[in-house]
This record gives structure tokens, sequence and C-alpha cells, in this order.
């Protein structure tokens, strides 16, 4: 768990991710096109990707643990989640909040 910890508090935003899941794939690219450049770990490419997916178990309670999206290094969930904040507007202020974008004033 110190793993995951570790990485999670060392960018704005954090996936753990698995390169062959397509939920994970959709949460990587709806921050992309938000502006946000995530930190990826794929856990499936990663030696101690077992190891850190069982620590996301625990953390979220639940199997499967990806993707599992971290912002401003606190666990904010899986692919509900962050489509509920995004879908109520409440993501984008999270991820400014955080650093991970920046919007000009006219834009907001």
């Amino acid at each position: 768990m110190d793993k995951v910890m570790k990485l999670a508090s060392q960018r704005a935003v954090v996936i753990f991710s698995m390169s062959s899941c397509c939920m994970c794939h959709t949460i990587k690219r709806l921050f992309l096109e938000l502006g946000v450049n995530p930190a990826v770990y794929e856990l499936d490419e990663d030696p101690r990707g077992r190891e850190m997916e069982r620590a996301l178990v625990h953390l979220l309670g639940r199997s499967p643990s990806v993707p599992a999206v971290f912002i401003g290094g606190k666990l904010v969930g899986s692919t509900d989640r962050i489509m509920s904040l995004h879908l109520g507007g409440r993501l984008v202020p999270l991820l400014r909040d955080a650093g991970a974008i920046w919007l000009h004033k006219c834009l907001k």
C-alpha cells in the first residue's frame, strides 16, 4: 500500500489502470480531453502490479480495482465516481483545485 500511496502523491492526477481494460481507457481519455496530463500506471505491465492491485482492492473495498483515480493525492474512486463528478460539473473544479488544469478567466 505504501507504494500506491507514494505514487499517488507524486502528481496532481494519478490513474492506476490495466492496459486491456475498456473502462480504464475511457477514464484516461476523459482526463486527456479535459487537458489533464495524468500519471498512468498500467498494473499489468508493472512488476509490482499484483501487489499494487491488492492494495487498491483494499482501498476501494471492491474488485475490480481499476481504474483507480487519485486527485491531489486523495483517492477519488473508479469509473462510476469519476463520471458522476464529471456529469455533475464537479470534476473540473476538483482538477483545478489540485493544479491539474488551468483555465483562462474567459473560459470559467
